[in-house]
């Protein structure tokens, strides 16, 4: 028998440990072997809400958010890139030298999920950021990832150039904020059960086998 758990994941496409976190969600799950189903939804949160249309250069931007010197990024760029390539993802972080606001993308993900094609949509932005390099917040660029997951670029275009779905954004952003949400990935498990980070997948196994199991109860 198969348990079906809502998954709402709150994410930032220019997160890398996002990513990280949705392909240990996803093995994790795989681990048990048919026994649990995701019903995935993910939710905005944006790392860097006030970030200017050109966006900033990485490196300069963890230093005065973070205080990490140029030395720390390269070894936590390192360490981030080996995580991903253990859950078959590629970071290219010779690739990835500015960070973007990525407010029209989560708008552009609302949207998808009316289509039924936010999983598909948030992978693929994943990839045009750390693997590509591409920006974000580049409608050019987000019309091209859509369709390129099977949605409609002329529909694409119309909710980018119409400013749709920004209310909904904004909304589901401070209801997160208001449940406390102040980093991410931050994974939501039926309403009621929090996961946060970049967990290894057999954490999410065995926290989703569990949750299974009480909820069976």
């Amino acid at each position: 028998m198969t348990t079906t758990l809502k998954i709402d994941f709150v994410s930032d496409v220019s997160c890398p440990w996002c990513i990280i976190g949705l392909k240990s969600l996803q093995q994790g799950a795989a681990q048990l072997g048919g026994e649990v189903a995701l019903d995935l939804h993910f939710q905005p949160f944006e790392l860097n809400p006030q970030m200017g249309p050109t966006g900033q250069d990485i490196g300069e931007h963890l230093g005065e958010k973070y205080g990490l010197s140029p030395q720390q990024l390269t070894q936590n760029q390192e360490a981030i890139r080996q995580r991903g390539a253990a859950l078959g993802f590629t970071f290219d972080m010779h690739g990835r030298s500015r960070i973007y606001n990525t407010f029209d993308a989560h708008r552009l993900l609302h949207w998808a999920d009316t289509q039924g094609k936010q999983l598909a949509l948030k992978e693929a932005l994943f990839a045009a950021y750390f693997t590509e390099g591409k920006d974000p917040s580049d409608h050019a660029t987000l019309i091209k990832v859509a369709a390129a997951v099977g949605l409609d670029a002329t529909d694409a275009h119309a909710v980018l150039a119409s400013g749709r779905y920004a209310d909904e954004v904004r909304e589901q952003e401070r209801f997160y904020q208001q449940q406390g949400i102040s980093s991410v990935p931050a994974i939501i498990i039926n309403e009621q059960y929090l996961i946060s980070g970049g967990q290894p997948p057999e954490v999410f196994a065995n926290a989703l086998r569990q949750i299974a199991a009480q909820e069976a109860i």
